[in-house]
């Protein structure tokens, strides 16, 4: 009798292990907040409960440096923005090509996988699928500061104390433009850009008067906003169309030069171990009632077909109020990356930084 307990406990205890392992695969997710709230993986998990979901939040300097730095490995489903695809892929390898036939692309608007094959497209295979898009512009309380339409006019001296910045590659972009220049148009001219990158700069550090403080995230940002101590900073559209609900004044302007217009995308790591279980999350997640929950949580507009009209409804409301067909036509998309460019933009942000500090 004790022979067949025994045999009887361990048959149990290895079906036990057995199904603990086939529950215990980890989708490991590295990707932005808001993309993957508590409440969205809590419904994956229902439908796959063999799925565990693993989240890093991360931001696109960060997902390539982590990706680089394990050779890709570590991660099974990475979220940067389709800017970040060639380049990173030409100088790095840390991402694999897409598997078309696992993923319903029908339900994306045309445009945006368009995008996929202008800029993640590398020797015929795509290495990205659209997830969200929205624009970097300037967010501004139009109450108190009603006459802002552009990226220098952080630097009016009647807004003295009272705006704030965020010190990355956007802002250098932003007052690029609104100087009449063509940042986009340099990018193959290293000498070139370099020569407007270095002049926006010493504007910065020259317009430093005028920043209360530079802002690092969205809810410092919103902070600011809401208690008054800041009326302008260049922003993302998605944290002024949060703030648009709590205070309509409160608005995202595109600028009269053009919102910075972005798409951040499902992108597999090269050596990522989950790939069926990364495909079953971009499908799960592109469903009308998911994109919902993902729009409400992250303030970003859906990639799929009528995405503006699966927004929340105040979410719809302030993106009205901020676009009208002429600021959608001077949209500005950012290419991909050339090498070498973002360290050249890192150290004349690290300038800025320090002349901030005197």
């Amino acid at each position: 009798m004790n022979k067949k307990m025994n045999a009887f406990v361990s048959g149990v205890v290895a079906l036990g292990f057995s199904a603990h392992g086939a529950q215990a695969e980890t989708l490991r997710l590295l990707t932005w907040g808001g993309y993957a709230p508590d409440s969205v993986i809590e419904l994956f998990e229902e439908k796959y409960p063999d799925i565990d979901v693993e989240v890093t939040f991360s931001n696109n300097e960060e997902m390539v440096a982590k990706l680089r730095a394990t050779g890709g490995s570590g991660y099974d489903l990475a979220q940067p923005s389709v800017s970040r695809i060639k380049a990173a892929q030409a100088e790095y390898g840390i991402y694999k090509p897409m598997d078309l036939s696992q993923v319903d692309t029908s339900v994306f608007q045309p445009n945006m996988m368009e995008a996929m094959e202008k800029y993640a497209e590398i020797d015929g295979d795509i290495y990205s699928i659209p997830h969200v898009w929205g624009t970097q512009g300037l967010v501004v309380d139009i109450s108190k500061a009603p006459e802002v339409e552009g990226w220098t006019d952080l630097c009016d001296p009647q807004y003295k104390g009272r705006v704030s910045m965020r010190l990355k590659r956007a802002l250098l972009l932003g007052f690029a433009f609104d100087t009449g220049k063509d940042p986009f148009a340099a990018y193959d001219d290293f000498e070139a850009y370099e020569a407007i990158i270095d002049e926006i700069g010493e504007t910065l550090i020259d317009c430093k008067d005028n920043v209360k403080t530079y802002w690092t995230g969205g809810d410092d940002l919103s902070a600011l906003l809401l208690s008054g101590e800041i009326v302008v900073s260049d922003a993302w559209d998605s944290t002024a169309f949060k703030l648009y609900k709590e205070n309509p004044d409160i608005r995202f302007i595109p600028t009269r030069t053009g919102a910075l217009a972005w798409i951040d995308t499902f992108t597999l790591p090269k050596r990522g171990e989950a790939d069926d279980a990364a495909y079953k999350w971009i499908n799960f997640v592109n469903q009308p009632e998911i994109v919902t929950m993902i729009s409400e949580s992250s303030g970003a507009v859906s990639a799929v077909k009528g995405g503006v009209e699966l927004m929340p409804e105040g979410a719809r409301e302030a993106v009205a109020a901020a676009f009208d067909e002429e600021a959608l036509d001077n949209l500005k998309f950012m290419p991909s990356v050339p090498p070498g460019l973002e360290d050249l933009e890192g150290r004349v942000l690290d300038r800025v930084k320090a002349a901030t500090s005197e």
